[in-house]
């Protein structure tokens, strides 16, 4: 037969392309082993739960909510409701606190922190306390003039992330650093390198003294009081968790838990004085599935996420964000949440309405829940669910 005039077939890439990929991946290895990066791994138990069934979902909010004054609250995080003055005090990504009228959306810088302003929490005497991420625990005069440094340290530990707050009615302030290590710029890290480094807080206005409640916490986050004033709550970010910590009675001083398995990672926790808890849940994590279980559970990956983060180039797990209601029992009643809303922060009720913050989106937004409602037929793991 004659011979073929045709090339002999590929066998692959081209020698350059293979030398090209072998010196990054022999490359990626080095930077992955000379890196100091040394993350730990969670607690097995902490992460196995499956998340816990909601009565009612609503999981196309961005369908049905408004966004108001986008173009004045570039990340509004927390929301504390001041019912006699008909507004929301919100912490922004510029270092103010502002005040939201709910009338007709008017904003107005109230309150200059110089900081990264977080939790909010309307004091008995009318003062505002501030957890400030930069700045620490603040209160600033019921006139907005007055700023005042509470704390910034317990038992010669600078707080690292100061993040959640509330008042008791004795004046008594407890609130949260989320982190001794790491700042609100790359809190990230802290869940990355999956070590207990958050406390639960109290600060005494009239000793000024602060008092360390509870340590070894993975990013303590959001707090709220109880409506009888006996238990405070505080939440556990990665680990889908709120627990209980006893202020009076025969159980002062004991932890116990609140709510757990969350179909989120939760961040700040609202009381609405109607016997639910709205706490905001930043991202979905949704059993084994879910990108962020998948991460937290290998600490390989999450050093290898965490170098990436450092170079501006991690993926973007963050979806599915939401907000949870939670009755007083601390059984999750009602799930609103959507693929596109991601990093909610906070939500609470007011009236009829869902408010809520979030640091990927600008603006509060607003539900109207009597017009979009959640339904059980619309919960993920419903047969009827058409999502």
């Amino acid at each position: 037969m004659p011979e073929s005039n045709n090339p002999p077939p590929s066998r692959g890439l081209p020698l350059g392309l293979k030398i090209t990929a072998l010196a990054l991946v022999a490359a990626a290895v080095v930077v992955y082993k000379l890196d100091p990066f040394d993350p730990a791994a969670f607690p097995g138990e902490e992460l196995s739960g499956a998340p816990a069934a909601v009565a009612e979902c609503n999981g196309k909010v961005l369908q049905g909510a408004e966004r108001i004054r986008v173009e004045e609250l570039a990340a509004a995080e927390d929301l504390a409701y001041d019912s006699e003055l008909g507004l929301v005090y919100t912490g922004d990504a510029d270092g103010w606190l502002k005040r939201v009228r709910l009338n007709d959306s008017a904003v107005e810088n109230w309150a200059f922190t110089g900081g990264r302003p977080l939790g909010v929490a309307l004091g008995p005497e009318g003062d505002v306390f501030v957890a400030d991420a930069d700045k620490g625990l603040l209160k600033v005069s019921k006139e907005g003039l007055v700023v005042e440094s509470l704390t910034t340290e317990v038992e010669g530990v600078k707080f690292g992330l100061t993040d959640g707050v509330d008042v008791a009615q004795d004046g008594t302030v407890y609130f949260t650093d989320a982190s001794s290590k790491y700042g609100f710029h790359n809190f990230i890290l802290d869940f990355l390198e999956g070590r207990p480094l958050g406390r639960f807080l109290s600060y005494n206005p009239t000793t000024k003294t602060t008092k360390l409640l509870v340590g070894g916490l993975y990013f303590a986050n959001g707090v709220a009081l109880s409506p009888t004033q006996d238990f405070v709550i505080f939440c556990e970010t990665p680990l889908r968790r709120c627990r209980k910590y006893y202020i009076t009675g025969d159980r002062k001083g004991s932890v116990e838990k609140f709510v757990e398995n969350l179909p989120g990672t939760p961040d700040n926790i609202r009381y609405d004085g109607h016997g639910h808890y709205w706490i905001g849940l930043s991202t979905e994590m949704m059993g084994y599935s879910s990108s962020w279980y998948v991460a937290l559970k290998y600490p390989m990956l999450r050093k290898i996420m965490a170098i990436m983060e450092r170079y501006g180039r991690r993926p973007n797990l963050e979806k599915n964000g939401g907000v949870v209601a939670v009755n007083l029992n601390g059984e999750q009643v009602a799930w609103y949440y959507d693929y596109g809303w991601s990093l909610v922060t906070t939500g609470i009720k007011i009236g009829n309405h869902l408010y809520s913050g979030s640091l990927a989106l600008p603006g509060i937004l607003r539900l109207n829940l009597d017009q979009f409602p959640a339904t059980a037929a619309a919960c993920p793991w419903s047969k009827s669910d058409d999502l």
